[in-house]
């Protein structure tokens, strides 16, 4: 049964495809008509995806101006200061200086440091060099929080796949031991915040966590995501991969406006007793950070959500020691993300497994991840590039036809008037991203910033459909086709 749901995304995605081109030959005014739909579709989604950006915008900059412990001192004396957080660094194979680069930021972040829990989680296969690394940093920071953990996740466990998610599973299951049970400290006080090893927090990045965590109403029932601003290292990356870093922060941005849609992704923070409760991470997949949503989800019969944190966290845009090894990078990184379809077979065999789930719940969440990928794999395409389609194969009397001669135009306008969310998105990304703000550049790089979003059709079909596409389908051939966790390449230059 496995199988057969694992085929369905990637059979839905080429059969849409494939019909398309042949219908373009034999079926061409039907064609038409669904184009000229789905634009339509696509126009209304694109203002109502991008007011949810707009106004996530402006809570994110004015999140970043507040002082998140004064507020915590003003309106939660007595109960801040009992909270906990165990901040888990997985790595394997970095470079000293992106590990240092990270640390720093949170001993600079603005946040009593005797309450961070912090556990750098190396890897055995890491060999000599990772160990050697491990131990000048903890010569380096293991003084400078309330507790100091490195781990080391044997390799060649039986049954698990290295990667992420047995790294930090087996760091958590370490640290509880001995950080949290050994001091006694209750698990109900522990936000467990686990990062990918180049992210650097904001400065009051605790702080708003912690006032989300109390004030929220179902505090120990929530997952706490940041925003990821892929910006680390900005000036250093070719254009391609700061418009997909760009993209996928705005997407993050537009979730956390409807927080009914958002799911964990990346960097994020979760209380404890959950955590515990279903098993810590997968360790079998690749993408453990959505799974552990849904994971939590099953757990507590449909009683869980995400609270966004709309508050960054600065990660690297995808590297390379070339363009064209920055580019392979770049489609390899968003095909692991895609990946993330693996939890829609999953979901279907939990839920029908798992009672006591409102009806509502299981459905709305079906729904959501299978439109997801399947919008993920196919609009770029439907958008950009078939609607070209019934005039090249549809044969000369259809060419003759008023519909023939008004398809371009009716598409090209309604493309244009969606290019309302590639151009807020520009003028938006100068205010977001630190590299731009900075003093004293002229105003040239502010133009070639805005003028590089033109590139976005060409980037969302390459780097956006493709990939996603093949994951769909190495999914559905399973086997040697599947996929395994491999590891984004980090900042090649460090910028301080």
């Amino acid at each position: 049964m496995r199988r057969v749901l694992e085929c369905i995304p990637a059979a839905t995605a080429w059969l849409t495809l494939v019909f398309l081109v042949v219908a373009s030959w034999q079926l061409p005014s039907v064609v038409v008509v669904f184009i000229v739909l789905y634009d339509l579709y696509w126009l209304f989604k694109v203002l109502y995806l991008f007011s949810h950006l707009v106004v996530s915008f402006h809570a994110l900059r004015r999140n970043m101006r507040t002082d998140w412990v004064a507020r915590l001192r003003a309106e939660q004396e007595g109960r801040w200061e009992t909270v906990r957080h165990l901040v888990i660094f997985p790595f394997y194979r970095e470079s000293r200086e992106v590990i240092r680069a990270s640390l720093r930021a949170l001993v600079a972040a603005n946040y009593p440091r005797e309450r961070l829990l912090v556990v750098l989680a190396g890897e055995e296969r890491g060999g000599t060099e990772d160990m050697a690394v491990a131990v000048a940093i903890q010569a380096e920071f293991g003084n400078e929080f309330g507790g100091f953990l490195t781990t080391v996740h044997p390799g060649e466990i039986p049954g698990e796949l290295p990667g992420k998610g047995s790294n930090e599973t087996w760091a958590a299951r370490t640290a509880v031991r001995e950080l949290i049970d050994a001091r006694g400290i209750p698990h109900d006080t522990v936000l467990v915040s686990v990062f990918d090893m180049d992210t650097r927090v904001a400065p009051e990045y605790f702080g708003i966590l912690t006032f989300r965590f109390l004030t929220a109403a179902h505090p120990l029932r929530s997952s706490y995501q940041p925003t990821p601003i892929f910006s680390n290292n900005f000036h250093t990356v070719p254009v391609f991969a700061r418009l997909i870093g760009l993209s996928a922060t705005f997407w993050q941005l537009m979730q956390q406006g409807r927080p009914e849609q958002l799911v964990t992704f990346s960097s994020h923070s979760m209380p404890l007793p959950a955590l515990v409760a279903v098993g810590y991470w997968d360790s079998t997949i690749v993408s453990e950070d959505s799974r552990i949503f849904f994971q939590c989800l099953l757990r507590y019969r449909g009683d869980w959500r995400s609270v966004p944190l709309i508050y960054p966290v600065y990660m690297d845009a995808v590297a390379g020691r070339s363009f064209l090894g920055a580019m392979r990078n770049l489609y390899k990184q968003q095909r692991r993300w895609a990946w993330g379809v693996e939890n829609f077979p999953y979901l279907i065999e939990a839920l029908s497994r798992t009672p006591g789930i409102p009806v509502r719940v299981r459905w709305f969440w079906l729904w959501r991840t299978f439109d997801g990928f399947y919008s993920w794999a196919t609009s770029s395409f439907i958008i950009f590039l078939f609607g070209v389609l019934p005039n090249v194969l549809g044969g000369d009397l259809f060419r003759t036809t008023v519909i023939s001669y008004n398809l371009p135009r009716i598409t090209g306008w309604l493309v244009n008037l969606s290019s309302v969310g590639i151009i807020t998105s520009a003028f938006l990304s100068l205010f977001i991203i630190p590299a731009y703000r900075e003093k004293g550049r002229h105003w040239t790089w502010s133009l070639w910033a805005l003028l590089q979003w033109v590139l976005m059709p060409l980037t969302f079909i390459v780097f956006g459909s493709i990939p996603a596409l093949e994951a769909q389908t190495r999914l559905a051939l399973g086997g040697r086709f599947r996929l395994g966790f491999w590891k984004t390449p980090k900042a090649l230059v460090e910028r301080s």
